[in-house]
């Protein structure tokens, strides 16, 4: 199985927490790429696919992430059987829309058939822990190693 992960950014974090999360991720067949450059007509179901987006003005995609997305509502593809996890970037002073990124992102691939799961790791600007370090240990907990063998 191959983890693919994508990343949404406006400043660059996001792609940093993904190489984080590619490197802890290193025993699989891991493959990073920018939402930006992704066209979701090439999601697999036989990958394992991890979002990692970040949360930009008053909750919205970022930038790099809203092509990916309007072309997934554009078409929405039948996902049924691609399974996800996520990992949020956000700041908890925004209130009602911290992370909402990260669940926008879930919700647009649900809405298309797609299975999210493991724990949505919701990482908050406002803390002294880094993104990367934050996602490194969310990692070692999503449930790969049982995908793998379903």
């Amino acid at each position: 199985m191959r983890v693919v992960i994508l990343f949404g950014t406006e400043i660059g974090t996001s792609e940093v927490v993904a190489e984080a999360v590619a490197e802890e991720l290193s025993s699989f067949d891991v493959s990073v790429f920018d939402m930006a450059d992704f066209d979701p007509a090439d999601l697999d179901v036989s990958d394992f696919h991890i979002v990692v987006c970040s949360t930009y003005g008053d909750g919205d995609l970022p930038t790099g992430a809203e092509p990916f997305f309007e072309q997934l509502d554009a078409t929405r593809p039948d996902l049924s059987g691609l399974r996800f996890a996520v990992f949020g970037l956000g700041d908890s002073v925004y209130g009602d829309t911290f992370n909402r990124g990260g669940e926008i992102a879930a919700e647009k691939l649900s809405a298309c058939g797609a299975t999210q799961v493991g724990e949505h790791g919701r990482h908050d600007a406002s803390t002294e822990v880094r993104a990367k370090d934050m996602a490194r240990e969310w990692a070692v907990t999503l449930p790969i190693a049982v995908l793998q063998s379903a």
